[in-house]
C-alpha cells in the first residue's frame, strides 16, 4: 500500500475520531455524531443509505453475485461515570494519548475501519463485496441498532465487528442472556411465624445461581457463568414481602444456546424467569477461516472474548478485531493511543488483503 495514502487516510480518521468525541452520542442519542460520519462519507464522494442513526455504504463495484464482507462498529457510547479528572467530552492529545469518552469504545475502531472502507472503495475485481455499516445502539442492546439493519443488506457471509482488542483476533465471545427472576412468598406482619418467607426463599435461589455448573466448557471461551447482580424486595421492616426480585446476568458460550440456558433454569430454581431477550447469542469463527489465517500470517495471535458485542445479532461468520484495549471500556479518562489507530487502519488493510488473496488463490 501507498505510504502516503495510509498516512492520509489515517490522519484523517484521527481528526473524525476528535469530532466524534466532541459530539454527545449516548445511545438513541447519536444524530450528531450520525451526521459527522455522513460528512466523512461525503467528504469521499460515497453515496450512503440511513435509518435512523445507523449509516451505511456498498463499495463502488458492488456485484450482487459475489459474497458480502461486513465491517461494522458503534458510534454510541455509555454515559460518562463519575471518576473523570477530564472533561469526557474534549478531545485532549497528552502523552501520545487522546483522551475522551467514546475513543477506546469504539471510536478508535469505528474511524480505523472507515478508512479501511474508503481505501478499498474503488478496487477492482475483489473476491467480496464490502459494506461498511456504522451503527448506533451498541451499549444499550436498542432496538434500533445494527440489528435493524440487516433487514435491508444482503445476506452477509463473514464479518469484522470493530471492537478494542488490541487488533488481536478474538474468534469467540460470549452470548448474553439476562433474566428477571421473582421468587414468592406469603406476606405477613413479621412478629408472626412464617416459613415461607420470600427473602429466605431467595437465598437458596442465589446458592444455585452461585454454585451450579454447566457441563460443558468452551476451548475459548471457558465455562457459562452466572452472576447475580441485583435484588430488590420488601418496602417496611415490619412487613414480610411477597416476592423477591433478582436480576441475573449469565454469559453463555457456544456450547448452548441461550433457550437451552434458560430450559436449564427454570427446570432447578423454584421461581418465575423471565428472559430480557433470546437473541444476544454467543457468536465467533472458525479457527481455521482464511480470514483468522490471513491475520495469524502477520503475527496476531486469537484468544475468545468475554464482553458482548453487536457479533451477538449476526447469523453469519464473524470476528471481533480493532485497536485499543478492552480494559479502558467506559473507565474515566477513557482514552487511545494515537499509535493504535495508525497501527489499526494498517492492520485492517493488511489482513483484509491477505483474505482476498487467499480467497482468490483457492479459486479452481
Amino acid at each position: 500500500m501507498a505510504e502516503t495514502q495510509l498516512k492520509t487516510l489515517s490522519d484523517q480518521a484521527v481528526d473524525l475520531l476528535k469530532k466524534l468525541i466532541e459530539t454527545e452520542s449516548f445511545s438513541s442519542e447519536e444524530d450528531g455524531t450520525a451526521a459527522l460520519i455522513s460528512d466523512w462519507f461525503s467528504r469521499h464522494d460515497i453515496p450512503i443509505h440511513r435509518e435512523n442513526h445507523n449509516i451505511w455504504a456498498f463499495n463502488k463495484n458492488f456485484d450482487k453475485s459475489k459474497p458480502n464482507i461486513l465491517l461494522n462498529s458503534h458510534h454510541d457510547t455509555v454515559r460518562p461515570n463519575k471518576g473523570y479528572t477530564l472533561d469526557p467530552f474534549k478531545a485532549i492529545e497528552k502523552d501520545r494519548k487522546l483522551y475522551g469518552l467514546g475513543s477506546n469504545d469504539a471510536g478508535g475502531c469505528l474511524v480505523s475501519l472507515l478508512a479501511t472502507f474508503v481505501y478499498f472503495y474503488e478496487a477492482e475485481n475483489l473476491p467480496y463485496n464490502i459494506i461498511m455499516v456504522a451503527s448506533a445502539e451498541e451499549e444499550s442492546s436498542g432496538p434500533n441498532g445494527l440489528n435493524s439493519v440487516l433487514k435491508n443488506l444482503p445476506e452477509i457471509e463473514l464479518a469484522i465487528v470493530g471492537e478494542p482488542t488490541e487488533m488481536q483476533l478474538a474468534i469467540a465471545e460470549k452470548g448474553l442472556l439476562v433474566l428477571d427472576v421473582d421468587v414468592k412468598g406469603t406476606p405477613g406482619h413479621a412478629a408472626h411465624p412464617n416459613d415461607d418467607n420470600s427473602i429466605y426463599n431467595t437465598m437458596e435461589v442465589i446458592d444455585w445461581f452461585k454454585n451450579y455448573k454447566f457441563d460443558k466448557v468452551s476451548d475459548l471461551l471457558g465455562p457459562v457463568k452466572m452472576t447475580v447482580t441485583q435484588i430488590n424486595a420488601g418496602q417496611q421492616h415490619n412487613v414480610v414481602p411477597a416476592v423477591c426480585s433478582l436480576v441475573v446476568d449469565i454469559r453463555v458460550t457456544e456450547k448452548y444456546t441461550n433457550q437451552e440456558i434458560l430450559d436449564t433454569v427454570q427446570k432447578h430454581v423454584k421461581a418465575d424467569v423471565r428472559p430480557r431477550s433470546m437473541h444476544l447469542n454467543p457468536s465467533g469463527i472458525d479457527k481455521n477461516h482464511l480470514l483468522v489465517k490471513a491475520g495469524i500470517e502477520i503475527g496476531r495471535s486469537t484468544y475468545g472474548s468475554p464482553t458482548l458485542s453487536d457479533q451477538s445479532v449476526l447469523s453469519c461468520q464473524s470476528i471481533k478485531l480493532g485497536p485499543g484495549n478492552s480494559l479502558r471500556s467506559h473507565s474515566a479518562d477513557e482514552f487511545i493511543f494515537i499509535s493504535e489507530i495508525y497501527e489499526g487502519v494498517e492492520l485492517y488493510i493488511k489482513i483484509l488483503n491477505g483474505f482476498f488473496n487467499k480467497v482468490t488463490s483457492a479459486k479452481p
